[in-house]
């Protein structure tokens, strides 16, 4: 059992030992939240995906998400005693990962984290996350290609860094636009796995140039998230279609705090997997003894399909739409395999199959009789003066060759000179 899934089970029990002495029942308090607010009304997914009826089970506690991204900024009461550590894997932001890194997607990190664990005001107003008891990590990557250090290299940095400080979720809310991943990744991911960590990945976003699910999304075990609008809808704009799809979570309309605590309106997977990331830690803190096979499994399984869907799973959502309140309380079968694929057996059969041992060929000796003795060298002789091979090879038919023709020819001739003797004779009439 990793070191995250102990603490799980260790602050779940307390909790629920508290509870009942404190309250007489298991239930926890009901979660502040002001009906008139209109940060909250936004909110649409809390009811829409049942996070609300989810509340009245687990807010998350105990359980770790680890935001591999730009930062998740210093906000005060947003990430209050939310944030338990983090680091910098670029070389370019600061020792605990909190610095937002780049001029443009500075405060995606914060949104990202505020979607999946924002911690609310106290009289139930401002941006809530799905998981608000949960706990962060903030890892902070440099995206493009002014990053100092290669991007392949930090991910794959920042997912063992993750697993060796508690994370039970990871999430990653970037896309490579690539099919395929660098061979570091093989090994990071596989750590995470072995670890018993959940990987939560977003689709990626059509709207902003990427045409395919690409890497990390199409890694074997991750669970890709795609997007659908407020109707539950697949989103075309904010949202990339493909058969790696597990789930599909709202996309469009979203909210997200920015590391300077100003609250903005965004769209995109980036922000469909971290609510997906939430409901994985509310299971996580439900469910202490759950592996992340069943974690994962909980999600898809206990997801509404879409009608029209044309297959399970489905390109555009997957197994269907996400339901919290579902995936917290459904008495499922446990599984003893990650249903979204085994990255260990891809390995196997693509980065280290071995060939087939080919037969040492063998050969059986053959007797092959003795070459005849070499005829006995000529005597040396002058290169002008005619041999007895010459003579009878080349001289001898020459001369046998030569005279007939010689004697036709002189024959043909006179011939053909008395015929014009006799014509010349000949009066013409």
């Amino acid at each position: 059992m990793s070191r995250g899934r102990m603490l799980r089970s260790a602050v779940a029990a307390a909790a629920v030992v508290a509870s009942v002495l404190l309250l007489g029942a298991a239930t926890p308090p009901p979660v502040a939240d002001d009906p008139q607010d209109p940060t909250r009304a936004a909110e649409y997914w809390l009811d829409g995906a049942r996070i609300r009826e989810a509340w009245q089970t687990t807010r998350g506690e105990g359980v770790t998400i680890a935001v591999i991204d730009t930062g998740i900024g210093k906000v005060p009461g947003t990430f209050d005693g939310a944030v338990l550590g983090g680091t910098d894997v670029s070389g370019a932001g600061s020792p605990d990962g909190r610095t937002p890194l780049g001029a443009v997607d500075g405060n995606h990190g914060s949104w990202v984290a505020s979607l999946a664990a924002g911690r609310g005001a106290a009289d139930g107003t401002g941006m809530i996350g799905v998981a608000p008891e949960a706990n962060l990590l903030s890892i902070s990557v440099g995206f493009g290609a002014a990053a100092a250090v290669p991007f392949t290299e930090q991910v794959a940095k920042a997912m063992k860094w993750a697993v060796d400080n508690g994370a039970d979720i990871i999430n990653l809310s970037f896309t490579t636009n690539t099919l395929d991943w660098d061979r570091s990744w093989d090994e990071a991911f596989l750590y995470a796995f072995e670890h018993d960590v959940v990987v939560v990945v977003a689709a990626g976003n059509r709207g902003s140039g990427t045409d395919i699910i690409g890497a990390p999304a199409t890694i074997p075990g991750v669970l890709t998230v795609g997007g659908v609008d407020q109707t539950g809808t697949a989103s075309i704009e904010a949202s990339t279609q493909g058969i790696t799809i597990g789930v599909a979570a709202p996309s469009e309309g979203l909210l997200g705090v920015s590391a300077d605590g100003k609250l903005v309106s965004w769209s995109g997977t980036s922000g469909a997997a971290p609510i997906v990331a939430g409901i994985a830690a509310l299971i996580r803190s439900a469910h202490p003894e759950l592996d992340a096979a069943n974690v994962i499994n909980r999600i898809i399984k206990t997801a509404i399909p879409v009608e029209g869907m044309a297959r399970v799973p489905d390109p555009f959502y997957g197994y269907g739409l996400i339901d919290a309140q579902a995936a917290v309380t459904a008495d499922l079968p446990k599984v003893s395999e990650n249903p979204m694929g085994d990255l260990a057996e891809w390995v196997r059969l693509y980065r280290r199959a071995e060939t087939v041992p080919q037969p040492e060929p063998t050969a059986t000796p053959i007797a092959v009789p003795p070459l005849p003795a070499a005829d006995a060298p000529s005597e040396p002789g002058s290169p002008l003066l005619p041999s007895a091979d010459s003579l009878r090879y080349g001289t001898l038919p020459l001369i046998a060759l030569t005279v007939p023709g010689i004697l036709i020819a002189l024959g043909v001739t006179a011939a053909a000179r008395r015929i014009r003797s006799a014509r010349a004779r000949t009066p013409h009439s």
